[in-house]
């Protein structure tokens, strides 16, 4: 059975809960990126790290380099950061991915903080 966005959204937040209790705040975004695939294929998840994203313009396709961090069960967008504090930026990253994609549920996810409650951020795409 098929897992909805929210039901990976609170695996992929337990696992990377888990990965920052045992590493802590104050590496580089790759390593808790590897680590938190680890723990999301242990869960017995479908993981692609770093999924390419390219952009369609009018009938041309461009592939620029954008690389989703993560993506889960070809559902869940997981962006991840290693900053002082979110700004607007991450925020219209991951939404792009998400329109890109046409995904509907991404996470960004901000080891850098003391406690990793205070790094998680919901993003949402809603269509207009």
């Amino acid at each position: 059975m098929q897992k909805s966005e929210n039901e990976l959204s609170n695996i992929v937040i337990g696992c990377a809960i888990e990965v920052h209790k045992l590493l802590g705040p104050g590496l580089l975004e790759s390593t808790y990126r590897e680590c938190l695939l680890y723990e999301l294929n242990n869960s017995g998840l479908y993981v692609e790290k770093e999924k390419a994203c390219p952009v369609i313009y009018i009938e041309i396709k461009l592939n620029q380099g954008y690389r989703m961090d993560l993506l889960v069960e070809n559902k869940l967008v997981i962006e991840i950061k290693t900053v002082e504090a979110f700004n607007d930026v991450h925020t219209a990253q991951l939404l792009t991915y998400l329109k890109l994609g046409n995904y509907k549920l991404g996470l960004l996810l901000n080891f850098y903080v003391n406690s990793l409650k205070s790094g998680i951020k919901r993003v949402i795409n809603t269509p207009i």
